[in-house]
């Protein structure tokens, strides 16, 4: 469901930022508008696992999105790099994170990034909600929202808080399919 959001935004050429959670297989997501031909960069936390991570992190370049960005501050500057050459950028909203703001998250604060708060504050640019559901065991609904567009008298925390909300809508939807297993609001 909506493809020719992603269509409209190959057009336009301007890079965006999707945002989602971890929905069911929610690396799909950023498979699916990489192979829309939009130029796509992925913010990713390396596995703990210091065995499995190589391998994985050879599957997300090669069948998933060819841009990984590692989490953290070197991520965030590559990752500034790469949104001012014209690349979009997909993240995880739900990711608990150790520098961010205290953001409510069903009704609760939960230290959540600012990253797309601080890109729309800088560039102006839309932030595109993204979904994903399992319909049956191989079969996947994406979803492509439409873009938001935040006026300039928003604060980050006004940001921050509003996605946390789109957010909380996704989880609410279809709650079994939000695969998270960490202590969000620690």
């Amino acid at each position: 469901i909506g493809q020719e959001i992603l269509e409209e935004i190959k057009k336009n050429n301007e890079p965006v930022i999707f945002v989602s959670g971890h929905f069911n297989n929610f690396e799909l997501m950023a498979m699916h508008i990489e192979k829309s031909g939009i130029d796509l960069a992925s913010i990713y936390r390396p596995l703990n696992n210091k065995f499995l991570n190589p391998i994985m992190e050879n599957i997300r370049k090669n069948y998933i999105c060819k841009k990984q960005i590692q989490k953290g501050i070197s991520g965030t500057k590559e990752l500034l790099r790469e949104f001012k050459n014209g690349t979009s950028i997909a993240l995880m909203i739900d990711q608990r994170v150790s520098q961010g703001i205290r953001s409510l998250l069903f009704k609760n604060e939960a230290f959540t990034t600012t990253i797309p708060a601080q890109f729309v504050r800088k560039f102006n640019c839309k932030i595109v909600p993204i979904y994903i559901e399992r319909k049956s065991n191989e079969n996947f609904m994406l979803e492509v929202m439409q873009p938001i567009n935040f006026d300039n008298g928003k604060t980050i925390e006004n940001i921050t808080l509003t996605l946390n909300q789109l957010l909380e809508k996704m989880i609410v939807r279809n709650p079994h399919q939000w695969i998270w297993s960490h202590d969000r609001w620690k």
